[in-house]
């Protein structure tokens, strides 16, 4: 074709394809197989796929079963008012002990996973997986995260190091802030100082990902004479420093269970009450501005009780339910269910699995990892802006 046709033109129609055509196209000639595994190549390409609304209609669903630990990855397409056709996809393994992953997050198809050994990028789109150097401070008590910086086209995995006390005499310590960015292939210690007087409380959830920027659910400590209640705290992606974004001037009932989400493409807080009560429920606001504290909303109240017991809100579906993970007859039994906020009914989509194993996001095909070997990122690359070593906090 390339015979026949100018360059610019045969760069359009392979810009066009989805990712599965493309990867079987890199046999068709060196010129080919090196311009689409080149970066700037996956960069347009996924650049046109985000102006797609197709790209829109997937999810990727997330669970285990019968508490096998064992992480089971399946998509579905989000057109249907039942998931009819799932497809499943096989979570990369290279060893065999390690068949249950902790999700950081998932960007673009991108997911970032992590055990106790390692941390991986995973693109199941491509079936190829990298996993990356060690990180600069060996600190258990971590929270971690996942995004995508639009501007310079760089996946990064941050990692908030939390130093442990000897005792509770002993003064906190300032967590380290670790960013692993994917273009320059190593961990590095950033000048971000974590903000003090605060607190983050989602740690068993991914934090949500939005505008470039990661957000998690934290609250204020509990000092006399100094603000209190919750609050998101973002990380920019770009600039890597937190930025505290209030909420409104409302009061809001106690809850020590809050959660950072994305829904209908907007930042949003789930706050869960009275989880051993008659009347459990889970408000979820959302910004309708992004960074405008005034745009916050009360947008639904989701009847916990309803559906024989709703555990947890997972997600919006484009027809406007929410996406739910409800009990079934065990214990410890959940299903993937789908809540119409009109008629507060519950409708089960067939997806089994865990207590609170459940995760749904939306999901794109992608060239993502395409140009980088596969297999691990080389240990001895580090950043020019400061050297990852036997890392110590301050003081």
């Amino acid at each position: 074709m390339s015979d026949y046709l100018p360059e610019e033109v045969v760069l359009e129609i392979l810009h066009r394809l989805p990712v599965k055509s493309l990867i079987r196209f890199r046999c068709v000639s060196k010129s080919w197989n090196s311009l689409i595994t080149s970066s700037a190549f996956i960069n347009s390409h996924l650049t046109r796929s985000l102006s797609l609304p197709s790209n829109s209609s997937k999810l990727i669903v997330r669970h285990r079963l019968d508490n096998s630990y064992v992480n089971y990855f399946k998509l579905i397409d989000d057109n249907n008012d039942s998931f009819d056709q799932i497809q499943n996809i096989e979570l990369p393994r290279r060893n065999r002990r390690i068949k249950s992953f902790m999700l950081i997050g998932s960007v673009n198809g991108l997911f970032s996973l992590y055990d106790r050994e390692r941390y991986i990028l995973w693109n199941p789109s491509i079936r190829k997986f990298i996993t990356l150097p060690k990180p600069c401070s060996f600190i258990v008590f971590c929270r971690h995260a996942f995004g995508f910086d639009p501007r310079t086209n760089d996946y990064k995995v941050v990692r908030i190091a939390f130093p442990s006390r000897i005792s509770m005499s002993e003064e906190a310590k300032p967590p380290l802030i670790e960013v692993y960015s994917l273009n320059e292939g190593c961990w590095r210690i950033t000048s971000a100082s974590f903000p003090p007087g605060i607190k983050v409380t989602d740690w068993c959830r991914p934090a949500a990902f939005l505008n470039g920027a990661v957000h998690f659910a934290a609250e204020y400590e509990n000092k006399p004479g100094g603000p209190c209640g919750p609050l998101v705290l973002s990380f920019n992606l770009l600039d890597e420093a937190f930025h505290v974004i209030s909420l409104p001037n409302v009061t809001f009932k106690w809850t020590n269970n809050v959660h950072t989400s994305v829904i209908g493409g907007l930042l949003s807080l789930l706050f869960y009450y009275g989880r051993h009560a008659d009347n459990k429920c889970c408000a979820i606001w959302v910004m309708k501005e992004y960074g405008v504290v005034d745009s916050w909303t009360k947008q639904f109240t989701v009847d916990l009780n309803r559906g024989g017991e709703i555990i947890r809100v997972l997600g919006l579906q484009k027809n406007g339910y929410i996406l739910v993970e409800a009990l079934l007859s065990g214990p410890s039994c959940c299903e993937l269910s789908s809540y119409d906020p009109k008629s507060e009914q519950v409708k089960n989509l067939g997806i089994c699995g865990s207590l609170y194993d459940f995760h749904v996001d939306n999901y794109m095909e992608n060239l993502g990892l395409l140009d980088k070997p596969n297999e691990t990122v080389s240990e001895r690359r580090v950043s020019r802006k400061r050297k990852c070593s036997a890392t110590k906090f301050p003081g």
